[in-house]
């Protein structure tokens, strides 16, 4: 049998994100930030064609993108509530990695495996902040899903979209275990 991570394990089986309105300064400092993006992008990526890229978003560019909100929302047709929320998303954190969606050109790995390599990545990132005793939360929303507001507020290409926002702080307070999923209702063996 291979050598165990004892540890590892039980944090996989007890991790929980933390929500992002619960997470304040301080923040992770730049080489912390940079360790994490180091073992986000360890990411299982077929082809090694890193289809992800990350943009670090501190508390004014935050603020600018919160910004933005309004005015994308009503363009939209977004309820005014949900255009709050996602206004607040952005305006009271105080750092966010977007992980972001850049499939390449291949012959060899399809357009959709790049994608679900982003997502992994998101997942990784977030694991490895609060492996590293940081509060974290992976976010989207309406607005990461908008083409005019992903092109001007985040300067994506048209081939590009948001995996997802990583908020990265300190937790205020830990959040209550929640039900999980019941593994007989989801689990099938097929063993012949």
């Amino acid at each position: 049998m291979p050598p165990a991570n004892p540890a590892a394990l039980d944090f996989l089986l007890t991790r929980r994100s933390r929500p992002a309105k619960t997470l304040t300064a301080p923040v992770p400092d730049r080489a912390v930030v940079e360790t994490l993006l180091t073992a986000a992008a360890r990411t299982p990526d077929h082809g090694k064609l890193e289809p992800w890229r990350f943009i670090v978003l501190g508390k004014p560019a935050l603020a600018r993108l919160a910004a933005i909100i309004p005015a994308r929302g009503a363009a939209l047709g977004i309820d005014a509530e949900k255009i709050a929320k996602a206004e607040t998303q952005y305006a009271q954190a105080d750092l966010a990695v977007a992980v972001i969606s850049s499939p390449k050109p291949s012959e060899k790995i399809p357009q959709i495996e790049q994608i679900y390599s982003a997502g992994a990545v998101c997942l990784a990132l977030l694991n490895a902040a609060l492996a590293a005793g940081w509060g974290a939360n992976w976010l989207s929303g309406w607005a990461s899903h908008d083409r005019d507001f992903v092109r001007d507020g985040l300067g994506l290409a048209d081939h590009e979209t948001v995996a997802g926002f990583i908020h990265l702080g300190t937790e205020t307070n830990a959040p209550p275990e929640r039900p999980r999923p019941d593994l007989q209702s989801i689990t099938i063996w097929i063993e012949t």
